[in-house]
């Protein structure tokens, strides 16, 4: 069984992974899953009520990162990956003067039931021992009789697990892996290593030999492409839009004025300017995640924007700042974004990339090593060099607090993510100007990262209790 790209990347809508989209799979899965049948018996069933319980995290945060709305949007049996931006404006308005719940509508099941965000429980100081990233949903009959409830857990990156789930596996952060036999395993990188020795294989390689295990390579390929092009279509969408940020902290969006200023500056992009574009494209991605927008889960929602501005430098710029065809950037797509995932792969399996399970270094962390990694074979590395540049990327994020003011996804979230892509990009340059031999192992670092979460203080995991959640002001 192994973990795809497709696990670590997946389309979704902002602010956050663990937060608003986790939220939503688990709300449709509680509809598909736990509701179908009530529904389609006899008269509609008997549904009357549905309630909700925040627990943890994402109670504590959850208005700032549009948990309450992703719930009901879940109920309705609305898709993270499938809902546009424009679908859910839409559907929230109307939620907000009904105070009607649409339950099932996508499923072709519709029951209208009253419900309205205030109506959710939100129990921010009890944490399921599970995760602290708890919700719980009850549906009720007439009499307040419980029909149905099931317990989830939204354990970053969008993965979702009931409760038994959460219990049966050895980590909390433990995904369902793919029902597929892969020809290289690898839960470690010392397991991904061997593989790339014995077989000759590029990091790269040896993901793609595991993906089309579960599907062809050729769509393989197209899925990975279609990805980036969403990355893209995200950063775009960003440099169109000015004004200020939502939720009242009244942060500028400044990618549109930076990159009216870079492309008169830099129009043929030089070499010389790979920082600033690089910056720009985190800042754009993470602005259009604040907002709400349509992104990449990469591997989360706070960290979308590493991955795309390391994938811009990566599309860009060759070994020793060459300029790279277009026609050979769709290649280059494919092997830093397999490589990235190869990478992934090793913190869902041995760590965390929840922001609450273990704090920012889980999210922004991971996100840079993985940018690191990617980066350091497009532009030649060999696996040993691609390692390294991915322990380089991770050691220098240990300890990273998760502290967004207000618990919006912005301060520090947007910036963080420039600074940690061009740590990628150095990271990716000193493993290259080695050989591969390095101290510490990436293993060894992994394992680090998650001591370091475990013995963090709980109010610097996404609790807005504690950072620059509780020391700045706001406005």
């Amino acid at each position: 069984m192994a973990i795809s790209v497709f696990d670590l990347f997946s389309v979704g809508i902002g602010p956050s992974s663990s937060h608003t989209v986790g939220p939503m799979r688990a709300a449709r899965r509680f509809v598909v899953e736990e509701l179908t049948a009530l529904l389609e018996s006899a008269e509609g069933g008997p549904l009357a009520e549905v309630s909700v319980d925040l627990y943890g995290s994402l109670a504590a945060t959850g208005q700032g990162h549009g948990t309450f709305d992703a719930v009901l949007l879940g109920l309705e049996g609305w898709d993270a990956e499938e809902i546009l931006p424009e679908q859910v404006e839409e559907r929230l308005a109307d939620m907000r003067a009904t105070g009607t719940v649409r339950v099932a509508e996508q499923l072709g099941r519709r029951r209208d039931i009253t419900l309205r965000t205030e109506d959710l429980v939100l129990r921010p100081l009890t944490f399921l021992p599970q995760h602290s990233n708890g919700m719980a949903i009850t549906a009720l009959d007439d009499d307040g009789g419980v029909l149905v409830e099931q317990t989830y857990f939204s354990i970053g990156g969008g993965f979702v697990l009931t409760v038994t789930e959460a219990e049966a596996a050895s980590l909390g952060d433990a995904v369902e892996s793919t029902e597929a036999e892969v020809p290289h395993p690898f839960t470690t990188a010392a397991e991904l290593m061997e593989h790339c020795r014995s077989t000759g294989r590029a990091v790269s390689e040896v993901m793609m030999a595991n993906e089309t295990v579960m599907r062809p390579e050729e769509e393989v390929r197209a899925g990975v492409l279609h990805i980036w092009q969403v990355m893209e279509e995200c950063k775009n969408s960003a440099l169109g839009r000015a004004g200020v940020l939502p939720g009242g902290l009244n942060v500028r969006r400044r990618a549109p004025g930076w990159h009216a200023r870079l492309t008169e500056q830099d129009p043929d992009r030089s070499y010389a300017y790979w920082q600033e574009w690089v910056n720009l494209v985190a800042l754009a991605v993470n602005e259009e995640n604040a907002s709400g927008g349509r992104v990449v889960t990469a591997p989360t929602n706070g960290a979308a924007g590493i991955i795309p501005a390391v994938g811009f430098y990566a599309t860009h710029y060759g070994p020793g700042g060459s300029f790279i065809a277009p026609e050979d950037r769709e290649e280059a797509v494919v092997r830093y974004l397999l490589t990235a995932a190869a990478i992934g792969v090793l913190y869902k399996e041995q760590a965390s990339i929840s922001g609450a399970e273990v704090g920012c270094q889980g999210e922004v962390g991971s996100a840079s090593s993985m940018a690191a990694a990617g980066l350091c074979e497009v532009l030649g590395g060999s696996a040993e060099q691609v390692e390294n540049a991915a322990e380089i990327a991770m050691e220098h994020n240990l300890g990273l607090t998760c502290d967004p003011i207000s618990g919006l996804v912005q301060v520090p979230c947007i910036e963080r993510n420039a600074i940690a892509a061009t740590k990628a990009v150095n990271a990716a340059r000193m493993a290259l100007m080695g050989d591969g031999q390095h101290r510490v192992s990436l293993d060894e670092v992994i394992v680090t990262m998650r001591e370091t979460g475990a013995d963090m203080s709980s109010k610097y995991k996404e609790t807005a209790q504690g950072g620059l959640a509780v020391n700045v002001i706001e406005c």
